[in-house]
């Protein structure tokens, strides 16, 4: 266990390197940055290791990985735990029981359910509009001329509170120019939902991009982490 410990420490210092680095060259100050670190496929042991290291955030992307996994947790209190992944409306009231923010909110059905399940366990969940950057990708995500009408649905609800947008750069091309998207996206949605400030971007690969055009979390995994282990 220390030299896994050892191994993610000296990961998770170059990451937060590099963020430094990158909001040093966009003039930010790096502590407006979140670093959410991604333990999809990873054991709970990993994920508690990185709250001793000082990790605050986790994210996960497969349901049934990730009810399990944070049900193991024993530094639980200590993360919040967003999820990250494609959400099924017949999931919503499942994903409600453990996680603290819900990052992909990308059609009304899934605002609807998640808000009726989130008030069936007592609850209040942060969440973001997932905007596509790219149709190609089938990676989820509302059309960004359609993300600031879903916006306004979730404003509407009893138990969803609107922090902003994520969204995933597409496979080919520039991310830093997909990610002037987003931050195009995110300022009109903020013009009528003045709370909503959160801007998800940037991975392993292209975080400094995401810095660069105003993302204030990051959800990075395999450069903190490591390959994704076999699954058998």
């Amino acid at each position: 266990m220390s030299a896994r410990r050892d191994e993610l420490a000296g990961n998770l210092a170059r990451v937060r390197h590099r963020i430094e680095e990158a909001a040093t060259a966009a003039n930010r100050d790096p502590a407006s940055i979140d670093l959410i670190v991604v333990t999809k496929y990873f054991p709970a042991s990993d994920a508690d290791l990185l709250a001793d290291l000082g990790v605050t955030q986790i994210g996960e992307n497969k349901d049934q990985e990730a009810g399990a996994k944070v049900d193991e947790l024993t530094r639980r209190d200590s993360l919040t735990v967003h999820f990250i992944g494609q959400l099924q409306s017949n999931k919503a009231n499942h994903v409600a029981r453990y996680a603290d923010v819900v990052q992909s909110i990308d059609r009304p059905k899934i605002v609807r359910a998640l808000d009726a399940a989130a008030q069936t366990h007592d609850r209040t969940l942060d969440v973001l509009v997932q905007v596509s950057l790219d149709e190609r990708t089938g990676r989820g995500g509302v059309a960004p001329d359609e993300a600031n009408a879903l916006a306004d649905l979730v404003g509407e609800t009893h138990c969803l509170n609107l922090r902003g947008v994520m969204a995933v750069a597409p496979l080919d091309g520039d991310p830093q120019r997909a990610f002037a998207r987003l931050r195009t996206v995110a300022d009109g949605i903020r013009a009528g939902h003045p709370e909503a400030t959160w801007i998800s971007a940037g991975m392993s690969g292209d975080l400094e991009a995401a810095v660069a055009e105003g993302a204030t979390h990051l959800r990075v995994g395999s450069a903190i982490l490591g390959s994704r282990p076999s699954l058998g």
